[in-house]
């Protein structure tokens, strides 16, 4: 049995124990790093110390290979500018490779990885850079490029390259990137991302990571007004039906992507074990007759609001929208499935008494 799926680590007692009942099918584990700095593409206000559950955690998941997040779109110039700036971020990667429990780190930020290697050489020789998601590798260009300024560094090349969503829709760009892939880097193993459900070649996706990272130095979060009232929240309430267009790969269709590629990519850490779990649940099952956005992580916040019939779409549902031109306005293909298997949700006001009480 191969394992296919890179999946978010948390500190979650029992999603931990999940985990290890489905270790065998998990090839990666992906963890924020503990410190003072948030060095994420996610929002994180609070500053815990978690070091000593994290290690505790991921000793207990000996098999899968380990990676700390240092994916944010930018940091604070202090970061790479002042002597001491990743000091405590070379102690915390040094304290877990010297226990075994990380194998590399996923970056976006190239100065970011510069300067860990000029900082840290040794420590970098031994771990893999990956490129995050937000590279947005889509073509085999993009890749060479990105490997070379890889080797520039003291960090090893990664095993692995995440594809970028967008080919998801494109099952013909899809596997032309992968054959020359195979072909030139036969060594590398490849991946897609599932269930991000962001919308399609998002044009706010730049931003949206760039003010993630403002919020994380800052210690203020404005995303999801941003979002509301200028972004893709604003659309998808008015255009629901467009969700059909993003780029997430449903469980039922893993199959056809494996046909290409090695492995896939879950995320939605910040939404918690339990959503976490229900996701892996479904894409190990290849199947979920539930809410198809309950599987989706930006898409999330619709799933209160809508119920997505994911057993009413068919098998084919992939081949179709590769096929897409992007001409909604003359196709209607998505609104009309979009009606057919979707329903609203009744609204629902949350029982506070117990915490009154």
């Amino acid at each position: 049995m191969n394992p296919v799926l890179t999946v978010p680590f948390l500190t979650e007692p029992l999603y931990i124990d999940f985990l290890s009942t489905v270790e065998p099918h998990i090839d990666c584990l992906q963890f924020s790093l503990p410190g003072t700095r948030a060095l994420d593409s996610r929002i994180r206000l609070e500053s815990l110390d978690m070091h000593r559950q994290l290690t505790a955690g991921l000793s207990r998941l000996r098999g899968p290979k380990k990676y700390a997040l240092l994916n944010s779109r930018f940091y604070p110039p202090s970061l790479l500018t002042e002597k001491d700036g990743l000091t405590q971020v070379i102690a915390a990667l040094d304290g877990f490779a010297d226990k075994g429990l990380l194998d590399g780190i996923v970056y976006s930020d190239q100065y970011l990885l510069q300067k860990l290697s000029d900082e840290a050489p040794d420590l970098a020789a031994t771990l893999e850079a990956v490129p995050g998601v937000n590279c947005m590798l889509d073509s085999f260009d993009k890749i060479d490029a990105r490997l070379s300024y890889i080797s520039d560094t003291r960090f090893k090349l990664p095993g692995k390259i995440l594809l970028d969503r967008s080919l998801n829709r494109d099952l013909d760009t899809l596997a032309h990137v992968v054959r020359l892939i195979r072909k030139r880097l036969p060594a590398m193993k490849i991946e897609v991302l599932a269930n991000e459900g962001c919308l399609y070649r998002c044009p706010f996706k730049l931003s949206h990571d760039a003010y993630i990272a403002l919020a994380n130095v800052e210690g203020r979060d404005t995303t999801f007004q941003l979002n509301h009232d200028l972004g893709c929240i604003r659309l998808l309430g008015k255009e629901p039906h467009r969700i059909l267009r993003s780029p997430f790969i449903r469980p039922e269709n893993i199959e056809l992507y494996l046909c290409h590629v090695d492995t896939v990519k879950l995320c939605g850490r910040t939404l918690g074990g339990d959503f976490l779990q229900q996701v892996i649940h479904a894409y190990l099952a290849r199947k979920h007759e539930g809410n198809l956005l309950d599987l989706l992580d930006a898409a999330h916040w619709l799933s209160d609001h809508l119920y997505v019939d994911n057993s009413m779409i068919s098998h084919d549902f992939a081949d179709m929208l590769s096929l897409c031109d992007g001409k909604c306005e003359r196709c209607g293909f998505c609104r009309e499935l979009f009606q057919a298997i979707t329903r609203p949700l009744p609204l629902t006001i949350r029982d506070n008494r117990a915490a009154v009480d």
